[in-house]
């Protein structure tokens, strides 16, 4: 038994690389006696995954060693490892590069898609990803604000969404009108305050600049009702000048 024992620990840390890799393997596993297996890849969070169908009974022959020992838990791990660690799929995430590839040139395409593929099938087609932390669910890594990105999953201002949109999406960079300006508050200095309508103007506008269209504002008033006074005035002269009038008698 101690025999055993002796080779079991000679064996792991020849496996584990060491002393540290072996305490590791016990701090976040606790298997004794130690686990050996082929080592079938690993995640963007550096999670290592590895199975062994000949030694452990199934529901043991596959687990995962993780990559943040400290803060690891199941949520860790994404979905396509998942599917591989709960024996839902055969083969690891890994080759799925090899079935897109197989399953793109059977598919015969019906109507031309606008995912920019580069002439190849659209099958497993991804956005761009940025560093937005082991994040499974592409539609968090978006903008908070226009161009101001996404510090929280690691988006910098002015970088695109991570997400495909479809052609007429408000988001969808063809679907965008372009911007059309009607003046320029600036124009006679050359320019530098455009705007696109009248409340966009008013938001631009200094507090002086405000106070002094309303002044304006309130001078064309004051004129239309004088123009309107005098209007009346005369309209009243003319009535007396031509006296009260007579009534006709029946």
């Amino acid at each position: 038994m101690v025999y055993g024992v002796v080779r079991s620990f000679q064996a792991a840390l020849k496996y584990r690389g060491g002393w540290r890799g072996l305490l590791e393997h016990m701090y976040t596993n606790g298997d004794y006696p130690f686990k050996f297996g082929t080592y079938m890849g690993h995640d963007a969070a550096g999670n290592r995954y590895y199975e062994n169908r000949v030694d452990y009974p199934f529901g043991q022959h596959r687990w995962v060693e993780p990559g943040d020992i400290h803060n690891f838990d199941s949520a860790s791990i994404p979905p396509e490892w998942h599917g591989w660690m709960t024996s839902m799929n055969d083969a690891p995430p890994n080759s799925e590069s090899d079935y897109i590839t197989t399953r793109g040139q059977e598919i015969i395409p019906i109507e031309k898609s606008d995912v920019p593929a580069d002439g190849k099938s659209v099958v497993g087609h991804q956005e761009p990803i940025m560093n937005f932390h082991h994040l499974h669910n592409q539609s968090t890594v978006r903008s908070r604000g226009w161009g101001i990105g996404n510090p929280i999953v690691g988006l910098p201002p002015g970088a695109k969404d991570a997400y495909y949109t479809q052609p007429g999406s408000p988001y969808n960079e063809g679907s965008i009108r372009k911007r059309v300006n009607i003046g320029d508050l600036d124009a006679a200095k050359g320019g530098g305050r455009p705007y696109k309508s009248e409340k966009w103007a008013d938001r631009l506008r200094t507090v002086e600049e405000r106070e002094k269209l309303e002044m304006n504002k309130m001078e064309i008033v004051k004129g239309a009702i004088e123009r309107e006074r005098a209007v009346a005035a005369k309209r009243k002269a003319a009535m007396a000048s031509r006296g009260s009038g007579t009534v006709a008698a029946v």
